[in-house]
């Protein structure tokens, strides 16, 4: 695999992977993580700030999940608790079976740190600058005590390669790369430990857009060669679209509607995920329909004071009294199509 993937977004054909009846890898159940708001001399907890209040979905092996919604919906720290960056506050992480949420560090590192791995947003800021490229990569080797020393300088060669870059740069320091080479770097760090997932965690969104696309083309590329399993989380609908089999959309904390991305993106049900549609730029054709915009009133609530019943029905343009009272469940509306909402029944 080369460097030189000059393409757009969406000219690498996507092939539709047929993860239907594949075993389910990760399961999020009612995932929740507060932090705690301190105040005064003494610190104490007067508060706490829901950043995620209620997270569910599942993953197939060798499917990608994208998680999107607004700045500070929560998605980023939903993926930050399920690799256990953050403690949770309640609920499960199920990985292959085993609950791991309240799992030790030690049987973390055990058992699910080299099988869970996480690619940053700012690969500038994961990165070590006082340490080489060649250094970075063969810590996590030494750390999990993988291979002897002489594999593991072949095995970095080869992880460089299979990323795009020369296996050379080995002893360059991360202010020598551009932002691209160093998300190529941060993909291959995560691919050190040979996990079965990957949570990407906004990986193109600080990239100009000719680079997102190769690092994008080369994640589908992996996915395909390794049988890779993603969580991408992404605030870019249209990234989001291209690389995911299924979408979640969060809000304020909450999962607010789950779907294939051809229904999600086809037929939205929840009000919140029909206005950021509408909001995505679509180029002018001449003959297309054109998109009515729907535009939310109002800010978007503190995570520390939110709303009772629908945390959405403060900004919903269809909100009913039950909405202002009542939780909605999440639950099956449609096939395979889950939804918080009190306007549709259940099915």
């Amino acid at each position: 695999m080369t460097q030189n993937h000059n393409h757009t977004i969406d000219t690498h054909p996507q092939e539709e992977r047929n993860v239907t009846q594949s075993e389910t890898i990760l399961k999020v159940n009612n995932l929740k993580k507060h932090f705690p708001i301190k105040t005064g001399v003494l610190q104490r907890e007067t508060g706490v700030v829901k950043a995620v209040d209620g997270a569910h979905f599942s993953v197939k092996k060798g499917e990608t999940i994208g998680i999107v919604g607004e700045s500070g919906c929560g998605k980023s720290t939903t993926g930050r608790t399920i690799i256990r960056l953050y403690e949770p506050t309640e609920g499960q992480i199920i990985y292959k079976g085993q609950d791991i949420a309240h799992l030790k560090e030690k049987e973390m590192r055990s058992t699910i740190r080299r099988d869970i791995q996480m690619i940053f947003q700012d690969p500038f800021a994961s990165l070590n600058p006082r340490k080489t490229l060649g250094s970075i990569l063969y810590e996590p080797f030494k750390v999990h005590k993988m291979y002897s020393h002489k594999e593991r300088e072949e095995r970095i060669g080869d992880l460089l390669e299979t990323v795009g870059l020369d296996a050379s740069f080995k002893s360059r320091y991360p202010h020598e790369f551009s932002g691209g080479q160093r998300q190529r770097i941060g993909i291959a760090r995560a691919l050190t430990t040979q996990p079965d997932l990957i949570i990407a965690d906004e990986p193109v969104s600080a990239l100009d857009v000719s680079i997102q696309a190769q690092i994008i083309n080369l994640l589908e590329d992996l996915q395909d060669d390794l049988g890779l399993t993603y969580v991408f989380i992404s605030h870019d609908l249209s990234v989001v679209r291209h690389i995911a089999d299924r979408v979640g959309v969060m809000y304020l904390g909450n999962m607010m509607e789950l779907a294939s991305k051809e229904d999600l993106y086809a037929e939205p049900l929840h009000p919140y995920t029909r206005a950021l549609l509408s909001a995505v730029p679509v180029p002018k054709r001449k003959g297309a329909e054109k998109r009515e915009k729907i535009v939310l009133q109002g800010d978007l609530p503190s995570p520390s004071n939110p709303p009772t019943g629908c945390v959405f029905h403060t900004r919903c343009p269809e909100a009913m009294e039950e909405c202002k009272k009542v939780v909605p469940v999440f639950e099956e509306k449609r096939q395979d199509h889950f939804v918080a909402c009190h306007l549709y029944k259940k099915a």
